[in-house]
């Protein structure tokens, strides 16, 4: 008994010097062993553990590795969504964002912000749960997905070194956290790692890579945790979340947040710096480039020291983002339909380049827009390859006066989508003399496009066009749409050229021989000759056939809301799709709507209005929402309850209700047909005030708007009660 437990002690104290190695390798950049003195201990632990494989233990350093590969990636739901940000691009942006934010605070309190760098890659939550040992252990590894679900990518996070795949009990006591908790951050592909994964791939005829950020995404969701291993990821953890228990109550009475009667995916720690702290002691790899201030001039000093830091990071960023220090006040300040409002992501300048027009191509929409689209020489721009830019409209060719031949100035607007800004006109770039000519008929079927007045787009009206159709496919398909994985470009394009899809409800009709015959060009680079060998492959394989058909069928449980916005209508976004699906409650009553009738609808205006009552109108759709409606998909929900007890009157909110949030309030509001509006002014009929109102309470009461607390805004609502 004696001789076992040395045996396991010695495997137990090898493991936490090869952690403690690791976490100052691949963490803090400060390794103090060699690789071969890192391999000798690695081996030495590896060799022990294959002679006793019951001493092996899930967070040993050998165990990063191990298993077959998946045959796919199980869909999981996030304990509460990921949100993206609202973005800013100057510094007037963001000096109105931090006015909206103080006027909703009483004049009296101070609001401090964390400036944080932008990471430029994958959004990546981290669940760990207690063990029996008193660790905290890595249990999942989900991606973000559409922000509400994402896929479980555990046995390739498990590679990356820079993330702990336990916490030990002293260390959760250090990092005062629980034995439960979530971390959500970034995975980034280094600049270094990058260029050797470009230097195998072309080495072995594979094109390079575009951009580190996609190489990560694809690393990440590769099917073989072997190779996930060789690239170098890296994960920097930014976010502290609760887990679903909450094990040992380790964290300081200081600190906490409530959290004893919190639920999973709420804010762990009283503020964003004391979370960024906890993280780094609790083993984390935090990004050093973060602090706290208590100014918005603060906030752009910082900036403008990334934005200087840029190109000697190792990694790419993309801006700084700027987060409320304090979690109660984040719980205040709430969120939008799509992101906080607690939080801010400044977009740095973005990165230009020059090179030649080479041609002008013309998209169609799945709107029917035609846009004109830039074929330019290729030309690196911030470390992106780009050989394709929007020129937006007509009118746009007209601003610019581009001829096919001149060298342009190409920027990625918000560091994403190229855009050319401007025509070189110099000696060393001589003026194109070809002018470009726009389109009067579609170019995909020949039908006349038109122009509504007072818009900038020409469009093609047919339903039926080809064109039109990829793009509704492939918008149907998306992940905050319907949600089918693998309906690519590449199997779309296919699906119409080989006439198996000639409708969105085509779709639903498929079977596994529609899928085998659909093919790709596969290029290969021959060493012997030197030359590409090009040759046509399967696009699917029996698995991946069954694959995608399994994604269709279990699309059919999308909520209305998500049908309604896979639809396409046009202006009908995520939001709008949302209230319309609340308001009708099926798709029979939306569809059998005037616009006079969906123009009353809050936050409906009478474009949306117009747009929606012309797609019903339209044959072609009212035979596709038929078919649809016989798969079936899901063409009705709960109809929210609305009556006309506030019709016509507008309401602000501010400050801390006893019982109700904001939202609640909102919801109660509009279900008696009032309007919310996020500003007083002359035509606020009432301000809902409750505890720390702040300068909206000073405004009200100086235009002479009625004040309600909660128990006068319920006597409002029930005026017979």
């Amino acid at each position: 008994m004696t001789s076992s437990l040395t045996l396991e002690h010695q495997i137990e104290a090898l493991r936490e010097e090869l952690r403690h190695h690791e976490h100052l390798y691949y963490v803090l950049d400060r390794p103090v062993l060699s690789d071969a003195e890192y391999d000798v201990l690695y081996n030495r632990l590896r060799a022990l553990e294959s002679a006793h494989p019951e001493l092996i233990t899930p967070d040993s350093p050998t165990q990063r590795v191990g298993g077959k590969p998946r045959d796919g990636f199980v869909k999981t739901p996030h304990s509460r969504p990921m949100l993206s940000l609202d973005n800013a691009y100057s510094e007037d942006d963001l000096r109105a964002w931090d006015t909206r934010l103080r006027e909703a605070l009483p004049s009296s309190e101070p609001v401090r912000y964390v400036c944080e760098l932008k990471l430029d890659g994958l959004s990546l939550a981290l669940l760990y749960a207690s063990s029996s040992d008193g660790s905290a252990q890595l249990q999942r590894g989900v991606t973000r997905g559409d922000g509400t679900i994402g896929e479980d990518v555990t046995s390739n996070v498990r590679t990356i070194r820079s993330v702990p795949l336990s916490v030990s009990p002293s260390k959760l006591a250090a990092a005062g956290l629980p034995t439960s908790f979530e971390v959500r951050g970034e995975i980034v592909l280094p600049h270094a790692a990058f260029r050797k994964l470009n230097q195998d791939r072309e080495a072995q005829g594979i094109a390079p890579a575009a951009n580190p950020r996609n190489a990560a995404a694809g690393t990440i969701r590769t099917l073989e945790p072997n190779i996930v291993a060789q690239r170098r990821l890296d994960f920097y953890a930014y976010f502290l979340l609760h887990g679903n228990d909450m094990g040992a109550p380790s964290i300081p009475r200081s600190l906490r947040d409530g959290w004893e009667n919190t639920q999973s995916g709420e804010t762990l720690l009283a503020s964003q710096s004391a979370a960024l702290q906890s993280l780094r002691t609790a083993g984390f790899r935090v990004n050093t480039h973060a602090t706290t201030v208590d100014s918005i001039d603060e906030v752009l000093v910082f900036i403008a020291s990334a934005e200087g830091l840029r190109d000697s990071l190792g990694y790419d960023i993309d801006g700084v983002v700027i987060k409320v220090d304090s979690s109660a006040q984040q719980r205040r300040f709430g969120f939008t339909g799509k992101a906080p409002r607690w939080a801010i992501a400044y977009k740095f300048t973005a990165r230009a380049a020059i090179t030649q027009l080479q041609d002008v191509l013309f998209q169609v929409g799945r709107t029917g827009k035609l846009t004109p689209v830039a074929a330019l020489t290729p030309v690196l721009v911030g470390g992106t390859t780009v050989s394709r830019a929007t020129l937006h409209n007509a009118d746009e060719i007209v601003r610019l006066g581009a001829r096919i031949g001149d060298f342009v100035h190409v920027e990625r607007g918000g560091d994403v989508i190229p855009k050319i800004v401007s025509v070189v006109e110099d000696v060393q770039h001589p003026r194109g003399n070809k002018d470009i000519l726009f389109p009067t008929h579609c170019p995909e079927c020949a039908s006349a496009l038109v122009r509504t007045e007072g818009e900038v787009d020409w469009r093609c009206i047919n339903t039926n066009c080809p064109a039109r159709l990829l793009e509704e496919l492939l918008h149907f398909a998306a992940r905050n749409a319907m949600n089918i994985e693998g309906l690519g470009e590449a199997v779309a394009q296919q699906l119409l050229e080989k006439g198996k899809v000639k409708s969105l409800a085509d779709l639903y009709s498929l079977n596994d021989t529609d899928l085998f015959v659909l093919e790709h060009e596969v290029v290969r680079f021959n060493k012997k000759t030197g030359q590409e060998v090009k040759n046509m492959q399967s696009i699917f394989k029996s698995k991946g056939a069954q694959a995608l058909l399994e994604e269709i069928e279990g699309s059919k449980i999308a909520p209305l809301n998500r049908v309604i916005f896979a639809l396409g209508i046009r202006f009908v976004g995520e939001r709008t799709a949302q209230i319309l699906a609340a308001h009708f409650g099926s798709m029979k009553d939306l569809r059998d709507s005037s616009a006079e009738e969906l123009e009353k609808i809050n936050e409906v205006g009478p474009r949306i209005a117009q747009a929606v009552a012309e797609y019903f109108r339209e044959p072609h759709n009212v035979e596709l929402i038929d078919r649809l409606e016989m798969v079936p998909l899901i063409f009705s929900t709960e109809k929210r309850i609305t009556t006309s007890t506030l019709a016509g009157l507008t309401f602000v909110l501010t400050g801390t209700l006893p019982t109700l949030t904001r939202e609640a309030a909102k919801e109660l509001i509009e279900s008696a047909g009032g309007r919310v509006s996020g500003t007083v002014s002359k035509k606020t009929d009432y301000l809902v005030a409750g505890e720390d109102s702040g300068s909206k309470l000073d405004k009200a009461r100086s235009l002479g708007v009625p004040v309600l607390d909660e128990p006068a805004l319920h006597a409002l609502l029930n005026p017979l009660k």
